[in-house]
């Protein structure tokens, strides 16, 4: 069982790794060779082959549920009901929505935007919008959050937003039975019961796993004690519920009397069915299906009282989920889950001597926090120092008290609300206590390691050697593993020589960010743009991209000019990442602005300000800082936003310093920029176009692409292309589509 369930697993890993899937052809091929492994017995071959098919198979179905090309942007009416709970913030809604009945390919679920400050939506409500809709598309960075891979995990066919031809509502209660509409219950209990405490967003965390409000600050404070997993109904919690469930049914059953069904039987289809309940509550997530599972065959074996091995029990879990959702190794979580309960079984097995309970579990804390620093490292690039320390406090908080509080108060709150909020606020004051806590230990010196992206092999090696190091005493080989762990602490990093540079466009969508590196230094050129009070480019795309390369501080933040898709995420990072100087075109206090004729070297590289000058263009987006950036090995300029006069005037009086291998095309390739005079002067090898997929604008405009043609360079857009990396280095320049080198199957478009 376990090398086939691991031969399974590995089938799924090699899908998930294809940039396209295979062919029908290829899968009949594979089909065929799966049967003949059938036939000759090699079932741990037919497992690996069974992982492909079944993968493939799945994926082509959530694939083909996806919107066709020629409905993208095009008003579209559409009827359905709204299956999560909505999100809102300070300019829209945000919900899933189920169609109803689709036809002709259109996608049964969409995600959708309503830009309206005043509406109130609720999960199950029946409705008809007339929406504009776009196919699965998102950002496409190095290091950064995959959001076409979440929505197709998710089987979400298309994005878009609400019209504002006016929507219907057609039933309040359509969906009255189902899963979010009992969860849109008790978050609306919760809100209405209560309204004196602090932590709503934390207690709807723990209660029912919604953590959408759950402040940046308070994952920040988390995440550096090690204690995300706390706000995950996971295994801790619901073996908790079920535990405590099965003693309490336990002793009121023998207290009865009644023989005929055994008190133990009794209780063990209690405590399942009250994890099924709480599972149901944090909408069966993977770790909660985990356990559930891992229960559920814990409970059976208990009530027919038969015995398997606890690898057994593993692998069997495993190979459930894997067959109900093999998408599932695509979540980091996934493997932080069932790595936790793998060391904890590995640990435990045939090991001699007792140690004080204390002793014990303080161990286990330091060995969880020890095994899964790799995968931290690699999906995170953060590991806690202080997470034994934390945990060792923080399970058992959270665990005895603020969770059976909350799920006390839950229970209460629809038949004594007085009640259920006496609790809920005695709940509200242990969670601030237990903050206060982590906050005391996450200001402790090196409480968190950042370190950048390791490389796979690393990975694996660091792995192989934390087996290696938790071993029994007695293993000869034991004494390796410090020298597999080196590799981890050698991460991916741009390492250049001098006078070598890197530019990195990075894909933020109608906007501009831009990173470059040298030898020693980092430059940031434009942020991208905000979007709200918690989600802007600077902190989704930016700080990952610097975290994962090893930048610890910006050494000059240049900002174009003063609109929000350059100067958007400005803000975070400053709030996270050490800068020193701050450029920009703008007469700010704490900005120093840009002239042209500035200019400096690092590492053999030259920096050099074209634009603007003292006497300013009356247009913000004329007035924007141009860099040009070269060395030995080549150059590239970047425009900001300037337009037709900012470029003529540049010309004028710049002419001989325009010259460029690489262009980063000005205002997004607006019709009213890259002129031609313009280009013939920076005769470009390569253009590199900052834009949104499908934007508003239409940029680039198809004259603009014209005028590229015929100088003869090449262009590329980050909308279809993500990140543009461009290396400028002593053995060639080298352009980097990261799209193409990259991308995986459900990226392509």
């Amino acid at each position: 069982m376990p090398l086939f369930v691991l031969s399974f697993l590995i089938g799924i890993i090699f899908v998930q790794q294809l940039s396209q899937l295979p062919t029908l052809n290829e899968l009949l091929v594979i089909s065929l060779l799966f049967s003949i492994s059938l036939y000759k017995k090699h079932l741990n071959l037919a497992g690996g082959l069974f992982g492909i098919i079944w993968t493939i198979i799945l994926a082509q179905s959530l694939l083909s549920q996806q919107l066709s090309e020629n409905k993208e942007g095009v008003e579209i009416q559409v009827s359905g009901y709204i299956s999560s709970l909505p999100q809102y913030n300070d300019k829209r809604i945000r919900f899933d929505f189920n169609v109803d009945s689709p036809q002709n390919n259109f996608p049964r679920k969409l995600r959708l935007n309503w830009y309206t400050k005043d509406q109130v939506l609720k999960a199950g409500e029946y409705w008809q919008f007339t929406v504009k809709l776009k196919r699965p598309h998102g950002s496409l960075n190095p290091f950064g959050f995959d959001y076409e891979r979440f929505l197709f995990t998710q089987g979400i066919g298309a994005t878009g937003y609400i019209r504002p031809s006016k929507p219907i509502l057609i039933a309040k209660n359509n969906k009255q039975y189902s899963l979010s509409v009992w969860r849109q219950h008790i978050a609306d209990k919760l809100e209405k019961v209560f309204v004196e405490g602090d932590n709503l967003a934390l207690i709807k965390a723990l209660s029912m796993g919604e953590r959408s409000q759950v402040t940046d600050e308070e994952w920040l404070l988390l995440q550096k004690t090690g204690t995300t997993h706390l706000l995950a109904i996971s295994g801790l919690h619901i073996g908790l519920v079920a535990g405590i469930i099965f003693f309490i049914i336990r002793k009121l059953w023998t207290w009865t009397g009644l023989l005929s069904c055994s008190s133990q039987t009794i209780a063990a289809y209690s405590a399942l069915l009250a994890a099924i309940c709480y599972s149901a509550l944090a909408n069966f997530s993977i770790p909660t299906q985990r356990a559930l599972m891992m229960l559920g065959i814990a409970m059976m074996l208990m009530v027919y009282q038969r015995h398997l091995p606890r690898s057994t029990i593993f692998s069997l879990v495993l190979g459930l989920i894997l067959f109900i959702d093999p998408f599932a190794i695509l979540s980091g979580g996934f493997w932080l889950s069932f790595s936790a309960v793998f060391i904890l079984l590995y640990c435990s097995a045939k090991r001699l001597g007792k140690t004080p309970w204390y002793i014990n579990i303080l161990k286990t804390h330091f060995i969880l926090a020890l095994a899964l620093s790799p995968l931290l490292l690699l999906f995170f690039q953060q590991a806690s120092l202080v997470s034994p320390l934390a945990n060792f406090i923080a399970i058992p908080w959270v665990s005895f008290i603020i969770v059976p509080l909350i799920l006390s108060a839950v229970l209460l709150m629809f038949l004594f609300p007085w009640m259920g909020e006496k609790l809920l606020l005695l709940a509200d004051l242990n969670i601030k206590f237990l903050f206060k806590w982590l906050q005391l230990i996450s200001d402790l010196p090196f409480s968190s390691i950042n370190h950048p992206e390791p490389s796979l092999w690393a990975t694996l090696l660091a792995v192989i050697a934390i087996l290696l190091l938790l071993a029994p005493k007695g293993i000869p080989t034991r004494k390796l593993a410090l020298i597999l762990l080196l590799p981890l602490f050698f991460g991916k990093k741009n390492h250049f020589n001098q006078a070598e540079f890197s530019v990195n466009l990075l894909d933020v969508g109608q906007g501009l960010a831009t990173v470059v590196q040298t030898a020693n230094h980092s430059l940031v050129f434009d942020t991208g743009a905000k979007y709200s009070t918690s989600f802007d480019m600077g902190k989704m795309v930016v700080l990952p991209y610097l975290q994962g390369t090893g930048v610890s501080k910006i050494d000059r933040l240049i900002i174009s000019h003063g609109d929000n898709d350059h100067i958007g995420g400005m803000e975070s990072l400053i709030e996270n990442i050490a800068i020193g100087d701050i450029y920009s075109s703008m007469n700010e206090p704490n900005l120093k602005v840009c002239i042209s004729g500035q200019q400096w070297q690092w590492d053999e590289v030259n920096f050099k300000i074209l634009s603007p000058t003292k006497s300013h263009f009356s247009s913000k987006n004329n007035n924007s800082c141009v860099l040009k950036i070269e060395s030995i090995y080549g150059s590239v300029l970047l425009t900001g936003d300037i337009e037709a006069s900012a470029e003529r005037n540049l010309v004028k009086r710049m002419s001989e310093d325009l010259k460029s291998d690489v262009l980063i095309a000005p205002h997004h390739g607006s019709k009213t920029s890259s002129t031609r005079r313009f280009l013939q002067q920076v005769d470009p090898k390569w253009v590199l176009i900052p834009v949104g997929y499908k934007n508003r604008f239409h940029h680039p405009h198809p004259k603009v692409l014209k005028r590229y043609q015929q100088q003869g360079a090449k262009w590329f857009s980050t909308a279809k292309g993500g990140a543009l990396q461009i290396f400028m280095r002593q053995e060639g320049q080298q352009l980097r589509v990261y799209r193409e080198e990259f991308g995986k199957y459900w990226n392509a478009h």
